[in-house]
């Protein structure tokens, strides 16, 4: 499933590992753009999808939605953590299909040096404090008891949607050892967008990553974290800047 808003240049949007913050951070593009955010197989909005072993899955998954949809114009491309090392792919084995490409706190870039946190080890009440600097905006999105009803489906949304992730990183875990080879095909235009206060996926990837592409510039939001769109939804105006260049 596809949810589409706005008028304008269409931008093709890739979620990351869960979908619990939506789509709503698009209504700070939908001035300029058309924007589309599609569920991933077997998350969000879509079907189960049990055939999917494996990033290469995705990718073809989202070329053949492509041809589907039938743009009237080429698209910008942007994605946010596992959706940004999910573009990253895409881009470098499509670069002629999209316009610009815009990476929020991408994901897949596994340097010992710049360590992601582990998932795994974080404790599920103490979540929210690790996806925004200010975990009262993460907490929005999380159950706060009031609704057992609720409560239910999002704990059986994140475990369908772990299972998704899991078959999508079975290959090679959270990323691709080749991922840096594949950057440099990507020759459109790039914005790096990261959190400086991210706890999960640490800003000082951000670095790697314009040195990896051939045309990249930063963009660093101070006091934000991973989820930066939803915390500093100001940052949407200078990504929408640098779409319409």
């Amino acid at each position: 499933m596809v949810k589409a808003v706005g008028k304008g240049k269409p931008v093709l949007f890739l979620h990351g590992a869960a979908t619990l913050e939506g789509f709503d951070f698009a209504e700070g593009l939908a001035d300029r753009f058309r924007v589309y955010c599609p569920s991933h197989p077997g998350m969000g909005y879509s079907a189960d999808a049990p055939a999917v072993s494996g990033m290469a899955d995705a990718i073809i998954h989202y070329l053949d939605l492509l041809d589907a949809m039938d743009l009237p114009e080429k698209p910008h491309l942007m994605g946010f953590s596992m959706g940004g090392w999910m573009a990253t792919e895409l881009a470098a084995v499509a670069r002629e299909t999209f316009d610009r490409v815009v990476l929020v706190a991408p994901a897949g870039l596994n340097d010992p040096a710049h360590p992601a946190t582990d998932l795994g080890a974080i404790a599920p009440q103490d979540l929210p404090g690790y996806l925004a600097h200010d975990a009262s905006v993460a907490l929005r999105y999380f159950p706060d008891g009031s609704d057992p009803a609720f409560a239910e489906q999002f704990g059986a949304d994140r475990a369908r949607e772990g299972e998704a992730v899991g078959r999508l990183c079975a290959p090679f875990g959270m990323g691709h050892p080749n991922l840096r080879r594949m950057m440099a095909r990507i020759t459109n235009p790039t914005l790096i967008v990261w959190g400086e206060k991210d706890t999960l996926l640490p800003a000082s990837q951000a670095s790697l990553w314009a040195a990896a592409l051939p045309d990249a510039q930063t963009l660093l939001i101070a006091d934000a974290g991973h989820l930066v769109l939803q915390e500093k939804p100001e940052s949407l105006k200078t990504i929408g800047d640098f779409l319409a260049a």
